[in-house]
């Protein structure tokens, strides 16, 4: 028998709070899920899955907009389409992971620069120009 999970389950698993999950399900993010008989929802391993893959997008800060047009597009088998969102989301990613890597190299140098400053010297403020 597949494991069902409660939304308090849910949101110790994934981090998000039983309100988010609410939250994502009345705006369609997340398809509607089983209820019991009092009422209360059950989330099967799918459903548990979905929601993992809902909080990565959004850890790297992809707008629900865009999550839901993944999530709309892969109900429907369009995978061309899904392809795509993930695709463009990626290219993002990677510019902004390289824009940080450069802001993480002049952060390291300011401290590098105060470090030396700490000590008595200065480096050549490359960056502080």
């Amino acid at each position: 028998m597949e494991p069902i999970f409660s939304i308090a389950e849910v949101a110790e698993i994934t981090g998000l709070s039983q309100d988010t999950l609410r939250y994502y399900e009345k705006i369609k993010l997340l398809p509607s899920t089983k209820r019991k008989e009092n009422g209360q929802r059950e989330y099967s391993k799918l459903d548990l899955d979905r929601v993992r893959f809902v909080t990565i997008l959004r850890r790297t800060h992809m707008p629900l907009r865009k999550i839901n047009e993944y999530m709309n597009n892969s109900s429907i088998k369009n995978y061309e389409e899904c392809y795509s969102l993930l695709n463009e989301h990626k290219t993002l990613i990677e510019t902004q992971m390289a824009e940080m890597a450069t802001t993480l190299d002049i952060l390291k140098h300011k401290l590098k620069n105060f470090e030396e400053l700490k000590e008595g010297n200065f480096l050549d403020a490359e960056y502080d120009k």
